[in-house]
């Protein structure tokens, strides 16, 4: 860092709001990554001009506060482009093949009755967000084979890959990717009106954000059989989750 800052580094996680307060008292810039930072720690810290956040989203920062304040804020866009679009992909492939479900039966001494699993080659795959991520997980789809439907507020022009309206998209992919930040326009995305629109024989991968979906909706979605699968990475906040959470 530059001659004459003074460096205060945390290697363990604050307990409360009241521990980053302290934290952040009297730092012009703050340096954080996926823990929340909401507005009481921003009004208790006067002094802080800067946020940088080591992380892709910023929806876990009070950004509003931030606006108000003139408080500028960068994140890291871009980081984990190809470690996301990957997992959405082994996630789709884990669903098909039932590889969790296979892994039990021959740990349970069973064999592969009912455990026959499907191939990409030949779906429709369907990518909500034409993000970095979105692309990047449509060229992997394209790669196993798939016909790639897209949906996002701008249309592209991308190789390969047929932009549809949500309409289009939930009722004809086979396999439904999220890739979208999460936003007030974001936020219930894909509700119980969404799922209903799917296919029965249909999979879901959230690697997007978690409030994106609906997870109770989606958690009857699975359990009514109205769904086939879904593969989650994220939720309303950061593991450990509670017991009692629908999913």
């Amino acid at each position: 860092y530059a001659p004459g800052c003074e460096l205060a580094y945390h290697n363990t996680k604050p307990a409360d709001a009241g521990e980053k307060a302290a934290r952040a008292k009297g730092a012009d810039i703050v340096m954080l990554a996926n823990t929340p930072l909401p507005a009481s720690v921003l009004e208790a810290a006067p002094t802080v001009r800067f946020l940088s956040v080591a992380f892709t989203g910023v929806d876990h920062v009070a950004m509003d506060t931030c606006h108000e304040k003139g408080i500028t804020v960068s994140n890291c866009s871009g980081y984990a482009n190809e470690a996301v679009s990957e997992l959405a992909i082994g996630m789709a492939i884990a669903l098909y093949r039932k590889l969790a479900a296979c892994d039990a039966a021959v740990r349970g001494g069973k064999d592969r009755a009912g455990l026959l699993g499907l191939e990409l080659s030949g779906k429709t795959f369907g990518v909500i967000g034409a993000g970095a991520i979105g692309q990047k997980t449509m060229a992997l789809a394209k790669a196993f084979g798939c016909h790639v439907l897209a949906y996002s507020r701008h249309k592209k022009d991308i190789p390969g890959v047929t932009f549809v309206t949500m309409d289009e998209l939930l009722t004809a992919s086979d396999i439904i990717s999220l890739h979208v930040p999460l936003t007030d326009a974001t936020r219930g995305l894909i509700g119980a009106e969404e799922l209903g629109r799917m296919k029965t024989s249909a999979i879901l991968i959230n690697t997007a954000r978690g409030p994106v979906v609906d997870s109770a909706a989606l958690a009857d979605a699975l359990n009514g059989g109205r769904l086939a699968g879904a593969a989650v990475d994220v939720f309303e906040h950061e593991p450990p989750i509670e017991a009692s959470h629908a999913l």
